[in-house]
């Protein structure tokens, strides 16, 4: 693989952190990071690695899809479980730190899962750059002892980028992708229903040939996020857009002009957003 110095020495220092595992579940959403750490995982531990899917409404059907794909390029021992989330009321009732509740079922299900399959440890897919983010699962993940195995070798978002390119994962260049319920404002109520309907909108994005966006659920108003410079193309695409998502149950479908950001339902009211100019999009 042809990548720096430094690259080598955090890819050295993940496969020695996790040869000092000697055992581990990892949580693999199918997104780059959790992905990478299976891969690097079956290379030094073979089959003391296992990746495990969580597949529950808040997960789209591609995604359960593309987790299983990857893991079978990887080489990685894979097993896809049932999580229940959505029915727990902590969770549906969408509050700010709703992701922990997610991730605290989540990870009580791996360890026990560890035990049941003797390995010492559960892992999941935090990196060095997720520490400044809004991260309520770390709570989780600390508190039930699961570890970050990219983050404690010191690898960024874009070394995990190139680590995964090198070793051929077509997740590489995979946009960042949250589970479902972060379409929702903090206290709307989530639903099975409802995950379905932003699933179903989302879909029609996708096969539309979109790649990076988001459908924010405002009850009967769908918000869409892009990319500026793929504002033009969904613009072209209105009528088909708009014909789907009302076919997913909504009566109204808006473009936010702010674009697609990380993390927008994190945002208070009144903030500033640094628009770039709509003239540049099309480039």
């Amino acid at each position: 693989m042809e990548q720096t110095p430094d690259l080598d020495q955090k890819l050295a220092r993940l496969r020695a952190i996790l040869r000092d595992m000697g055992g581990v579940v990892i949580g693999m959403s199918g997104g780059v990071d959790s992905v990478l750490l299976a891969r690097v995982a079956h290379e030094v531990l073979a089959e003391r690695a296992l990746a495990v899917t969580a597949d529950s409404p808040s997960l789209p059907r591609r995604e359960l899809r593309e987790a299983e794909e990857l893991a079978r390029l990887a080489g990685v021992r894979h097993r896809v479980i049932k999580t229940a989330e959505v029915a727990d009321p902590r969770y549906a009732a969408n509050p700010t730190n709703r992701c922990y509740f997610c991730k605290h079922e989540l990870f009580a299900r791996l360890s026990a899962l560890a035990a049941e399959e003797g390995l010492a440890w559960v892992a999941y897919g935090e990196n060095l750059d997720d520490l400044g983010d809004h991260r309520p699962g770390a709570q989780a993940a600390a508190e039930q002892g699961v570890r970050a195995p990219l983050k404690e070798a010191g690898l960024s978002k874009a070394d995990i980028r190139a680590l995964a390119r090198a070793y051929g994962l077509p997740v590489w260049d995979k946009p960042a992708f949250a589970c479902l319920g972060s379409r929702f404002p903090y206290g709307t109520a989530i639903t099975p229903e409802k995950l379905a309907q932003v699933e179903a909108a989302e879909d029609v994005l996708w096969e539309l040939g979109l790649r990076q966006f988001r459908v924010r659920h405002h009850g009967d108003l769908a918000r869409i996020e892009v990319e500026p410079e793929a504002m033009p193309r969904l613009i072209e695409l209105a009528s088909a857009v708009v014909r789907g998502v009302r076919a997913a149950g909504f009566h109204h479908v808006t473009l936010d002009l702010a674009g697609y950001r990380r993390g927008s339902m994190n945002e208070p009211a009144g903030a500033t957003i640094a628009l770039e100019p709509l003239a540049r999009a099309g480039r």
